[in-house]
């Protein structure tokens, strides 16, 4: 069946060959259109990788409480009117009233004031969890072990390190055993956690923190051994993970959560409840809508390409009048007539399609490259952007195919 094709696509190549600079401008509407589908795809899907990645790693069944801290002791003593800010109560209350909840954990976190040895990189932030923090958060260690129960009861200066704050301070050798001194205290180092994905902007109410820069110590080690020189300005806690279990809502208890939180906090305001679970599915559907809008727009881009594609074969049909009346006059069905002329269409969107393929790939390396946007090019977005542009040549190749065949071979073959 292909062979019956063939005259018509070598006559199609040789008109586009004939008149290269016309079929290349003829091309530019289905090449940018194209190029601009698969570049947006591109940036969509890495958008949904990247957040997708780093809500996983929030923990799709997890509730994170982050407290609202005071910037200056006039706000700290507005607030303390009202509320007392997060604390181990809130912690119980929760434990005690919540259902559904397989682990919770406080944290208290600290930003050292000196860290030894010393580091020309950021300096690593120092949090208090107990030991269910590993498994809260899905971590894995790499080297030595996570702190236990017996640790955190003994309030033992030991530390487990994330993967930039071990490389940062000890190098690359094996850190176990090894001690690092954060403010005035000796911490030994007991284990170092596998590398970590982290969000590069703000996530519904988390702060930005760099997941692999931390130095993770038993919760009463932080709360007995470390005094914060800003102790003031600080909720008693800073935060509270929570694990609920797998046949749990965790969008409803979160609901739950807040609603205890609310009440003992007097709607103060001081405290933030994110689900990674809803706030996924938000992002998913803010997701679906930019990725709708930006192809309507690329689409234009296409509509306009196929526009083109129909104007420059009506010109060719005009052009070639005479060509048409005789193949009509030797036999050629108009059948034949419309088969050539929209396979020469359809030829212009399949070289502009594959140009523009070409282009979309290119654009998205150098968007990643210069915003630093995590871009994928999916099998699924080039047969989609292909797809599309073969099927607007298609489609616009109709008419002027239709019309070329509809001519009366006696007037084509004495049209000048």
């Amino acid at each position: 069946m292909l062979t019956g094709y063939l005259p018509e696509i070598y006559m199609g190549l040789s008109s586009l060959l004939v008149h290269k600079l016309r079929s290349l401008l003829t091309m530019l509407g289905m090449i940018f259109g194209v190029g601009a589908v698969v570049a947006m795809l591109a940036i969509t899907a890495g958008v949904e990788k990247e957040m997708i990645s780093y809500i996983d790693l929030l923990g799709v069944n997890n509730i994170i409480i982050e407290a609202k801290e005071a910037v200056d002791r006039n706000e700290l003593q507005a607030r303390r009117q009202i509320s007392p800010g997060l604390t181990f109560r809130d912690f119980r209350a929760i434990a005690e009233n919540v259902q559904g909840i397989e682990a919770l954990t406080p944290r208290k976190r600290f930003k050292p004031g000196k860290v030894l040895p010393k580091t020309a990189q950021e300096p690593p932030l120092l949090i208090g969890v107990e030991p269910n923090y590993i498994g809260i958060n899905a971590l894995k260690v790499v080297e030595g072990r996570f702190f236990s129960e017996e640790d955190n009861g003994r309030s033992a200066p030991v530390c487990v390190l994330g993967e930039s704050a071990k490389v940062n301070l000890l190098g690359y050798d094996n850190a176990v055993g090894k001690y690092v001194k954060v403010n005035d205290i000796w911490l030994q180092v007991i284990g170092v956690l596998a590398q970590q994905a982290t969000a590069d902007s703000d996530v519904e109410g988390l702060e930005v923190v760099n997941r692999n820069n931390l130095i993770i110590a038993p919760l009463n080690t932080v709360m007995r051994r470390f005094e914060d020189n800003n102790s003031y300005l600080k909720d008693e806690i800073d935060g509270i993970y929570i694990k609920v279990k797998s046949d749990t809502d965790s969008v409803e208890t979160a609901s739950v959560v807040s609603a205890i939180l609310a009440a003992t906090h007097k709607d103060a305001g001081d405290f933030t409840v994110t689900v990674p679970a809803g706030l996924l599915e938000q992002r998913k559907r803010t997701q679906a809508i930019f990725s709708i809008v930006m192809i309507c727009i690329a689409g234009i881009s296409l509509l306009v390409g196929g526009i083109g594609i129909m104007n420059i074969m009506l010109a060719t049909v005009l052009e070639r009048t005479r060509e048409i009346g005789i193949r009509r006059a030797i036999g050629a069905r108009q059948s034949d007539i419309v088969r050539q002329f929209l396979t020469e269409a359809v030829m212009i969107s399949i070289v502009g399609g594959l140009i523009g393929i070409a282009f979309g790939f290119s654009l998205s390396r150098i968007i990643a490259a210069a915003a630093g946007w995590s871009t994928v090019v999916t099998t699924g977005s080039i047969a989609v952007a292909f797809g599309v542009s073969v099927g607007i040549g298609l489609l616009f190749g109709i008419y002027p195919a239709v019309q070329a065949a509809k001519l009366d071979p006696i007037e084509a073959i004495r049209y000048e």
